[in-house]
């Protein structure tokens, strides 16, 4: 009986005739008349066919490799070490969640050299392809083979964004041992889960700030492992982060602008309120499904983000914006905003870099160069600096709009946390009272532990 790799998934061939529905995810696939089973159970595939006896030629990984060699050392701090430590000790299979700016990516160094199999990186956009290349360069003196951003080079040590994961992973799924996702808050609910259920490799590794609730923590749990361990900015800041203020500026909407908000507001509530009557339960996701079908359903949308996107950037928001800018002129700030229309706006009015999906990379490097010499003393951006990136040491932060929740949240400030002698970060959360922002904010703020938060 031989066990091989095809497409993604594993097939038994010259299998004697039996059932294999007790071997963990095998199916029997009347196409091809033969058993198959998703790539991810492979380790425990085996370990049940040998267990049952049955004599078994293992293809699957067959040329796959060298293993990567030339390590440096990697130094680590003591909860680095004990978040290695914890996911080693959990059959080197789960998820580690740190705070932003508190080393996550040098956890994930150390244990690839620690393994030293050969091992895939998966990341979510082209600028953290770059950025991990970088940083594996920097500890291990092999080839990194890349895949993304217009590569195919396949080394023991690849990094691939997703993307590119899950169109190639049905050729390269069984050539890695250990796969390491950063962001991987980003699986448990798409189609992206597929490339992971195309991946041999027994050992798996997630990196986030933020985990996902519920349905995907369990789908992440079948796919990856549990949370082995985790860590918020509530026990790292003041001593591993730096300490930081959130400061909450409460602003009001101008006579023209409420009246815009209530009339838009009034027009998806009265169809929000309707649709919930008949389904107490439902989700937004239901709702936006449902609304989507009629006429009147989809004027509640369109006007439910007239009304977001009028809360985004209000005059209100600018006046405090320019006098929030001067105070702290020679401080290094970002700015958040929800949009990149918001994005522009204050680019023009104060003068400041944007940094948005629009600019080339090689745009955005320079300009975080110049924000890290000093050169550029404030840089705005809508949702490109919210994760990943590595973004220089920043003091102030002025949050002007909000639209994916809490683990948009605590992304942005780990942003500012980065340790510096004598370092006392600041926050400042632009909030609309009387709107739904007010409420949205009280929310996004729960994912900060221990955290500081004082009136204007």
């Amino acid at each position: 009986m031989r066990l091989i790799f095809d497409h993604g998934t594993l097939v038994l061939l010259e299998a004697p005739e039996r059932r294999f529905e007790l071997i963990p995810g095998f199916l029997w696939d009347p196409r091809i008349a033969l058993w198959r089973a998703p790539a991810s159970r492979y380790a425990a595939a085996v370990a049940a066919l040998r267990e049952y006896g049955l004599p078994l030629v293992d293809e699957v990984v067959s040329g796959a490799g060298a293993a990567p060699a030339g390590f440096c050392e990697i130094g680590l701090r003591p909860y680095q070490r004990a978040a290695a430590l914890a996911w080693e000790s959990a059959d080197r299979r789960g998820l580690v969640v740190l705070p932003t700016g508190s080393g996550k990516t040098r956890v994930a160094l150390a244990l690839i050299a620690a393994q030293r199999v050969r091992t895939l990186c998966l990341v979510p956009t082209r600028a953290l392809l770059a950025q991990w290349i970088g940083e594996l360069e920097a500890v291990h003196g092999g080839p990194i083979g890349c895949l993304g951003d217009g590569r195919q080079l396949l080394e023991p040590i690849t990094v691939a964004t997703f993307e590119s994961a899950y169109r190639y992973m049905p050729r390269i799924g069984n050539q890695f041992e250990l796969v390491v996702v950063d962001e991987v808050h980003h699986f448990g609910a798409n189609v992206r889960d597929e490339a992971l259920e195309m991946c041999t490799a027994p050992l798996r590794l997630g990196l986030t700030a933020t985990p996902p609730g519920e349905p995907a923590l369990t789908r992440l749990r079948a796919l990856i492992g549990p949370v082995v361990y985790a860590l918020g900015v509530g026990d790292l800041s003041g001593s591993y982060l730096a300490e930081f203020e959130l400061v909450v500026v409460p602003l009001g909407l101008d006579r023209e602008e409420r009246a815009r908000y209530a009339a838009e507001q009034r027009a998806f509530t009265e169809v929000r309120r309707a649709f919930r009557r008949v389904h107490p339960e439902s989700t937004w996701q239901e709702f936006v499904a449902f609304a989507a079908q009629s006429p009147e359903g989809r004027a509640a949308l369109a006007a439910w983000r007239r009304a977001r996107k009028l809360l985004g950037f209000t005059r209100a928001k600018a006046a405090a914006l320019r006098v929030l800018l001067a105070r702290h002129r020679h401080d290094k700030v970002i700015v958040f905003t929800a949009d990149n229309a918001a994005a522009y706006a204050i680019a023009r009015e104060q003068l400041i870099m944007p940094v948005t999906c629009d600019v080339s990379r090689r745009e955005r490097e320079r300009a975080l160069e110049a924000f890290r010499s000093g050169a550029l003393r404030a840089l705005v951006s809508a949702r490109v600096l919210n994760e990943g990136i590595d973004v220089p040491d920043a003091e102030v932060a002025v949050i002007v709009a909000g639209t994916l929740g809490q683990r948009e949240h605590v992304q942005r400030v780990g942003r500012l946390l980065r340790p510096a002698p004598g370092k006392r970060a600041v926050v400042y959360e632009l909030v609309t009272m009387a709107t739904s922002e007010a409420w949205q904010a009280a929310e996004r703020r729960r994912g900060l532990a221990a955290t500081h938060v004082v009136p204007a």
